[in-house]
């Protein structure tokens, strides 16, 4: 034996509300639709994708920052609700860690 462990790198992704880096799987991933952004937990929706950190804070940095236009590249604002809805569905709900 060689003594090497084959260790897996995790893909990680850039948080577009704080700017932190982290692992893919911490990560909400967001699809903008026809003007919506959109929450991705399964990565399955076409089109570009941004990642965010499924906490309000994260949200609330990238509205003002107006990270989100810039990252799915459109112009004019997009309507937030539905992300802030699974974000503070999501944050009521989470188990403690």
């Amino acid at each position: 034996m060689s003594g090497r462990t084959h260790v897996r790198a995790c893909p990680e992704r850039t948080c577009v509300g704080c700017r932190k880096r982290a692992a893919k799987h911490e990560l909400l991933r967001v699809t903008a639709v026809e003007g919506v952004c959109v929450p991705d937990p399964s990565a399955m929706l076409p089109g570009r994708g941004a990642y965010l950190h499924p906490e309000q804070s994260c949200l609330d940095l990238a509205v003002r920052r107006r990270a989100l236009p810039r990252a799915f590249r459109v112009q004019g604002a997009l309507d937030t609700d539905p992300l802030r809805q699974h974000v503070a569905a999501g944050t009521d709900s989470a188990p403690a860690s």
